[in-house]
């Protein structure tokens, strides 16, 4: 049966856990990706509490981390999501993704209306990777690939 919960704490504690479990085993996130089956960036926001794992992937999850079995089951659950609260982040890096949408959110609204019409992309039937890539004028740079499927507006 499929369970949601209704109060963030207990997947906040058990990714907590986790968390601390990654580091103690010198595990990246590629590796317990690997190990779920799933992408890296669904099971880390998945460990992270903000996903739902497959029961296959839950349990290959916990056994990696040496979670217990109740633990597996809480990675089952539909999370009440949503990792940042309420305010403006004082995180860097989640402030710099903060910037650059207060920088270019309306232009990428703009952009996403002119050329696809009234509608919403999706976060839900979506796809995130992050790669490094080596910047010709030197150094290295982050390239963030958000897809997500675009949902018009329908009237009724």
């Amino acid at each position: 049966m499929i369970h949601a919960q209704f109060d963030p704490s207990a997947r906040q504690a058990l990714a907590v856990a986790a968390v601390d479990a990654k580091i103690r085993k010198d595990l990246s996130w590629q590796q317990i990706a690997d190990a779920a089956g799933l992408s890296v960036a669904f099971v880390t926001a998945a460990v992270l509490g903000q996903h739902p794992l497959p029961a296959a992937s839950a349990e290959a999850v916990a056994g990696l981390l040496g979670l217990g079995v109740d633990d597996a089951r809480l990675l089952q659950t539909i999370p009440t999501r949503g990792s940042i609260p309420g305010g403006i982040p004082t995180d860097p890096t989640i402030y710099r993704f903060h910037e650059m949408l207060q920088v270019y959110g309306t232009t990428l609204k703009a952009l996403v209306h002119e050329q696809l019409g009234d509608g919403i992309i999706s976060a839900i039937n979506f796809r995130l990777d992050v790669k490094k890539v080596a910047d010709p004028d030197g150094g290295e740079r982050a390239v963030i690939t958000l897809d997500g499927k675009y949902l018009p507006t329908k009237p009724f």
